[in-house]
């Protein structure tokens, strides 16, 4: 690793710190991350794994989340704002996602809350203007003005579990800010 943060991975590609780990990471850094991502049921199923992953690496929940989508069938705000006490439980009992209940029942909240919303909207309305890439790992923020206004702003409207770090999160993986380091091989997408 440099020091600004880039590894050079084995096909001599660029890349942030954290994608030129596992093969699951350089794939997702590499394909996924700081992409836009648009559509309600996709930027759900995004603040939900968020949500998930508070306290745990993200490569948990990366390796999980064919069985998340499995069990929150495919992250369709109208089919989880459906789900009952009964689907919790089954939730609870999946051992291909993580149970932990105050997560779970989150998750079905924020869907029963997002079937009103034009979620994308909401969500986007928050990604602040483009900026240049940070030149080192020390250069990217946690939590932004812009996510703790979206974390009080889906506060407000009764979305639990979700603070400024995992709404600026939420911003880094859907593209609406570019944290890829400056020497990052991947392109810029906005």
């Amino acid at each position: 690793m440099t020091g600004t943060g880039i590894v050079i991975g084995a096909d001599g590609r660029s890349r942030c710190f954290w994608g030129g780990g596992s093969p699951d990471y350089t794939e997702y850094h590499d394909s996924e991350w700081g992409q836009p991502v648009r559509g309600d049921d996709a930027l759900f199923e995004r603040l939900t794994l968020e949500a998930f992953q508070s306290g745990l690496s993200w490569i948990t929940i990366l390796r999980k989340r064919p069985a998340f989508r499995a069990a929150f069938a495919g992250f369709s705000i109208a089919k989880v704002a459906e789900f009952t006490e009964t689907d919790a439980e089954r939730l609870m009992a999946d051992p291909g996602i993580v149970r932990n209940r105050m997560k779970v029942d989150a998750a079905l909240h924020n869907a029963r809350v997002a079937v009103e919303l034009d979620l994308t909207d909401l969500l986007w309305s928050f990604a602040p203007p483009a900026r240049p890439r940070p030149r080192t790992r020390a250069d990217v923020p946690a939590v932004t003005p812009e996510s703790t206004a979206m974390a009080k702003a889906l506060k407000k409207r009764g979305f639990k579990f979700v603070g400024p770090t995992t709404a600026y999160a939420l911003m880094q993986a859907t593209g609406m800010v570019d944290d890829h380091l400056t020497d990052c091989w991947v392109p810029v997408m906005r």
